[in-house]
């Protein structure tokens, strides 16, 4: 009996956690460093670079606006949610959950830099 049990209860996990998974990224597009290079020309769009300050003054892409993922929720009001967002971190952990947010709290438009600042070849 305990041996189902914790099939059971690894079983609804997995598929919660999949749920998530699914559910999380809905709506949220995904492009790579070098599809960024193309995207920085137009004024349209939004960039912001959720790293601390630190990492952001160490190495950064123009235009991108350091605002914290820590931060992220107090200052929303930096963000205009009729314009695109892109969103770029070290690796792309912290601004995929940056993204979560953005969409959350109401933006339509929004985009993962997937890689990271790492990954960018300026």
């Amino acid at each position: 009996m305990f041996d189902i049990t914790i099939w059971i209860v690894i079983g609804i996990l997995t598929i919660w956690l999949l749920y998530q998974k699914i559910v999380a990224n809905k709506g949220i597009h995904t492009i790579t460093t070098e599809e960024l290079k193309q995207m920085l020309v137009n004024k349209k769009y939004q960039f912001i670079d959720v790293r601390i300050p630190s990492e952001f003054s160490r190495n950064h892409i123009e235009g991108f606006k350091n605002i914290p993922l820590s931060q992220l929720s107090q200052r929303m009001n930096e963000v205009l949610p009729e314009h695109e967002v892109f969103v770029i971190c070290q690796s792309g952990m912290r601004s995929a959950k940056a993204c979560q947010l953005l969409k959350k709290t109401g933006f339509d438009h929004v985009t993962n830099i997937k890689g990271g600042i790492g990954s960018y070849r300026g």
